[in-house]
């Protein structure tokens, strides 16, 4: 009996649950404590090295800390996934942070924002009605009041079609919080009829709902009010950016410190005013460390700045440029104009091609020798690369031994090229390292094989069959454009979050 007391002893203390900061350390051995059918919890997967896990840390804590406040039933955990690594592949993570809910036990993504009210409205919605129901004018303003932006629908008969429209995108809208109530509940907000407001803290402060009783359209509308005129490109910001529906943004590429900076500002919202709803006008501070690789995805330097950029997020992310360096209301609508009407041509970057590019065994391609080399009626094996890339760096040595093996070879060529500073049209990258086989008959194919040695020989010795196919583990290039979660991974190739280059383009 002794024995079995004291297993049972040990046993509950090696599932205690601790916090640090009012949030839940989780571990393999009190998983099933914390995470059960009976409670809802949002666990965040992270590393201690990861730059934007430091950045939501105090975040997250906040958050943790007002739902305790408040006495939510909600708690929020996290995992140290480069100790728990069973729990972090078990679950899937292949960035940090990784931020999943488990709602009654039942695992799903969380897509919300990571500031401490972004985390708490977004449980809110997944574990309460679509709508909070307001049931006095007071209420109202204190609903309104604490919030960035409030959806309030004011229905005399909640079972109108105009209501129900509204439920339903509340029902599937999970960053912006909602309200019903009655007009006869609005208070200082003077609404007389059955009527659903935006309500935010920038630009107008109210936009009223005209449309029909479209669920299309209102959550449009929604999804437009609920973003400013102009907004600073931040991690806190990006979901909502990216995550929207105006896939058309101008980026402004800006030094916050100088003198004509407000100025410019200016002049950036007067353009934005005539094309709400059609492209989205975000700026980025040129200063701040972390916008260095997306000034990098463009191509930009620091002398460079300030400058113009517009990128069309559908499809292959095409970029353009404008035709002059000036930058005030009329060269910004008149850019934007051109680009909504269809008259501007993408712009592929390149480098100048290198005096040296054929001197090595891996011939260097850039943007302007591509065509050339690639289609010159040769067998040509191409690794498209970025220079920060951990995997690109574990590949070079043998991409350069394989080089040396069909150096005196006429019809193979082994090339590589920097697609962080070159772009071709026909060949679209989405990840680090890519590579593609250009065979002299033509066509191009996509090599998935592994990555030794003998891996490429039989690659090539095969005309490009032989490592075609999906390689059999399981190892994960980096992204190039992060989704909506926006993974990257380390100079050492570990895996970290960028908040995107789609949230880092």
């Amino acid at each position: 009996m002794k024995i079995f007391i004291l297993f049972a002893f040990v046993s509950v203390i090696a599932t205690e649950l601790t916090e640090e900061k009012d949030v839940i350390v989780l571990t393999t051995d009190n998983w099933s404590e914390a995470v059960r059918e009976d409670n809802n919890i949002l666990v965040e997967f992270y590393a201690p090295w990861c730059g934007h896990c430091q950045t939501l840390e105090p975040e997250y804590a906040k958050a943790a800390k007002k739902l305790k406040d408040l006495k939510s039933t909600i708690t929020l955990g996290k995992v140290d996934a480069t100790v728990e690594t069973k729990l972090a592949e078990k679950y899937g993570v292949k960035g940090f942070p990784t931020l999943k809910f488990f709602k009654s036990g039942k695992e799903q993504e969380y897509n919300g924002g990571r500031t401490e009210a972004e985390i708490i409205s977004w449980l809110n919605k997944k574990t309460g009605p679509p709508a909070a129901v307001v049931a006095s004018a007071e209420e109202l303003k204190v609903f309104v009041d604490a919030r960035e932006v409030a959806v309030v629908g004011f229905f005399a008969n909640q079972d109108s079609d105009l209501a129900k429209v509204f439920l339903n995108v509340a029902d599937s809208t999970d960053d912006i919080e909602f309200a019903i109530t009655t007009p006869s509940n609005s208070g200082e907000y003077a609404v007389t009829e059955d009527k659903i407001v935006v309500f935010k803290k920038f630009d107008d402060l109210r936009a009223d709902y005209t449309g029909n009783a479209d669920e299309a359209s209102l959550k449009s509308f929604v999804r437009g009010e609920s973003i400013a005129l102009v907004t600073e490109f931040t991690d806190e910001v990006a979901s909502k950016i990216f995550g929207g529906d105006i896939k058309s943004h101008i980026l402004l590429f800006v030094s916050k410190k100088a003198e004509n900076f407000k100025e410019t500002i200016n002049q950036f919202t007067e353009a934005a005013k005539q094309f709400k709803g059609k492209v989205l006008f975000i700026y980025i501070d040129s200063d701040f460390d972390e916008n260095s690789r997306i000034m990098e995805f463009f191509g930009l330097k620091v002398e460079d700045i300030p400058t113009l950029r517009i990128i069309k997020l559908e499809g292959d992310m095409t970029k353009y440029v404008p035709e002059t360096k000036e930058i005030n209301k009329d060269t910004i609508s008149s850019f934007v104009l051109a680009f909504v009407e269809g008259k501007l041509k993408p712009f592929l970057m390149s480098a100048d091609i290198p005096e040296d590019w054929d001197k090595n065994p891996v011939k260097v391609l850039v943007g302007k020798n591509f065509a050339e080399v690639v289609y010159a009626e040769k067998n040509v094996l191409v690794e498209f690369y970025a220079p920060w890339c951990g995997h690109c760096k574990q590949l070079a040595p043998i991409w350069e031994k394989l080089g040396e093996k069909y150096a005196e070879n006429p019809d193979i060529i082994i090339a590589k090229m920097d697609s962080t500073t070159n772009e071709v049209e026909d060949v679209k990258i989405s990840s680090f390292p890519t590579i593609k086989y250009f065979p002299k008959e033509g066509g191009v194919i996509d090599y998935n094989g592994g990555r030794t040695l003998e891996d490429f020989v039989k690659f090539i010795e095969s005309g490009g069959k032989d490592g075609a196919s999906a390689p059999d583990d399981d190892s994960t290039d980096e992204p190039i454009e992060a989704g909506e979660e926006g993974e990257e991974v380390s100079e050492e190739g570990e895996e970290v979050d960028a908040s995107n280059v789609k949230t880092e383009l």
